[in-house]
């Protein structure tokens, strides 16, 4: 960005330079880098090992140019070296795209790639049209991994899991997995810096659709299991380490919706003081059409850890499957589905801070001022007052868990930042690829960016391997990801600068 991005600034080149995409194993002929005469005539290949003795020649200069033509330092030229072979041809330098960029579909995955998407990048309703385009699951291809940044290795934590979805790590290390569909909590175990769970265990079953998992009270000696339900919210006795639940639940919200259907995720997170205990409750519909009834869904409740003082904390937000509360301001983050039907690049999802008392507009109005064309001027006293998100991502890429990297095992970027699963798009003819992505956070404030960081699960148009679902932080700094597509849970870990 400092050096390059000014004369390189897209991918088929800035006001002066071409593109860097596809650099390296190109010739110098390619017009993507040909900077003269003499380089076209001299018709090079830029293999990694010709490009680095190019690079540690003394200084030089462009022809025709004041660029200088020479990286000294090995160890940053290196690095140029491991970014510069992640572009594809035509690729810019790491510039968070915005505009048209944003509304691609999987082909523009991978690790590095960064977005900023804004208010003026959304489409007209029914720009494209609404489309079922739900991906085939296969399985896992042979020899085939995720693909991740240079220097991180993945390998599969655990296997043969019943669609783990939703994880959370104890103060004792144990990783914590919600098999949702199977009705059961699960309890994987290893040493810290381990490659691979050493003990499987079933903490509790027979639950109704368990997804949200928290340790109460905060701190590093919980003294509960809390989990919750699709209509209720339970605990269990809990001492760290225990691999099994202690006894039966204790069921502290009976009814956490009027119904049944519709969405049916619940997640649990505590206040830093342990006095509040917040549930996420999607909506029963897409955007509340026909009868159904929405009392009380598409918020954010709030209660007491008792499970007492039930009290709507935000509203209007469609599906809130992952929450977080910053571990330093205190803010409640929500990752949310936000509506379907509008087109393929209609309703972004979001990540967002979520203000007490704060409506996001569902159903009658998205992203701030937008009015739903299927609910236009039902609810003219509510122009205005919708918040607009912070982080808006691509259109009905199904954002489930997020988490805050508060570990230091990961390079510095990624520090007090926040890592999301998503799940992929169902909604989209030009479909979005299922990866976790990293959000930029400074000083617990959203810049709005975030970097494609575990992509590589699509197979082509009709199939993907893995739909990515959960996101928590090891103990010793590594990050678990869960995908219930072939019931995986992977590990990866920063291994080398």
């Amino acid at each position: 960005m400092q050096r390059c991005a000014v004369c390189h600034a897209t991918g088929e080149g800035g006001a002066q330079g071409p593109g860097l995409g596809g650099v390296v194993g190109r010739k110098a002929a390619s017009s993507h880098f040909a900077y003269s005469r003499a380089l076209r005539e001299a018709s090079l290949t830029w293999d990694r090992a010709t490009l680095d003795r190019f690079l540690a020649a003394p200084p030089q200069l462009v022809p025709g140019t004041t660029m200088p033509m020479a990286v000294p330092d090995d160890t940053e030229r290196r690095d140029l070296l491991d970014y510069l072979a992640t572009l594809a041809p035509g690729e810019a330098p790491s510039r968070a795209a915005s505009g048209g960029a944003t509304s691609g579909d999987y082909h523009g995955d991978r690790p590095g790639v960064r977005r900023h998407i804004t208010l003026a990048d959304l489409p007209q309703p029914y720009a494209t049209p609404s489309v079922r385009n739900a991906p085939e699951i296969v399985a896992r291809p042979l020899a085939t991994y995720p693909a991740v940044p240079p220097g991180f290795r993945v390998d599969v934590f655990a296997h043969d899991l019943a669609g783990p979805r939703l994880l959370r790590v104890s103060p004792s290390g144990d990783l914590f997995v919600a098999e949702m569909l199977a009705g059961r909590v699960r309890v994987l175990r290893a040493a810290d810096g381990a490659h691979v769970a050493e003990r499987k265990e079933v903490f509790a079953t027979g639950l109704d659709l368990p997804h949200g998992i928290a340790f109460y009270p905060p701190g590093p000696d919980p003294q509960w299991v809390y989990v919750g339900e699709t209509n209720a919210v339970v605990r269990f006795p809990y001492r760290n380490g225990d691999m099994t639940a202690r006894g039966d639940p204790q069921t502290l919200v009976a009814t956490l919706i009027p119904g049944s259907g519709g969405h049916v995720t619940r997640d649990v997170a505590f206040s830093l003081d342990g006095k509040q205990m917040f549930v996420s409750v999607g909506s029963g519909s897409n955007v509340a059409e026909g009868d159904s009834d929405e009392r009380d869904r598409a918020d954010v409740l709030v209660f007491d850890p008792e499970g007492g003082g039930r009290q709507v904390f935000a509203s209007g937000i469609r599906n809130c499957v992952g929450l977080a509360v910053h571990a330093s301001t205190g803010d409640v983050w929500c990752s949310t589905n936000e509506r379907d039907g509008l087109g393929d690049d209609l309703v972004p999802d979001y990540i967002t801070r979520v203000r007490r008392g704060g409506f996001y507009g569902w159903p009658w109005y998205y992203l701030g001022d937008h009015e739903d064309p299927r609910h236009k001027g039902e609810r003219p006293e509510l122009a205005g007052t919708a918040i607009v998100p912070d982080v808006l991502l691509q259109a009905h890429s199904a954002s489930l868990q997020m988490t805050f990297y508060d570990a230091t095992a990961f390079p510095a970027k990624y520090r007090g930042g926040a890592f999301a699963s998503l799940h992929g798009s169902w909604n989209r003819a030009r479909r979005t690829g299922p990866k976790v992505i990293a959000v930029s956070v400074v000083n617990g404030v959203p810049t709005g960016e975030y970097e494609d960081f575990m992509t590589g699960f699509v197979v082509d148009d009709d199939a993907v391997w893995a739909r990515p679902v959960g996101v928590a932080v090891a103990r010793d700094g590594a990050l678990f990801v869960s995908e219930d597509g072939n019931g995986t849970v992977w590990r990866i870990a920063f291994e080398s600068e």
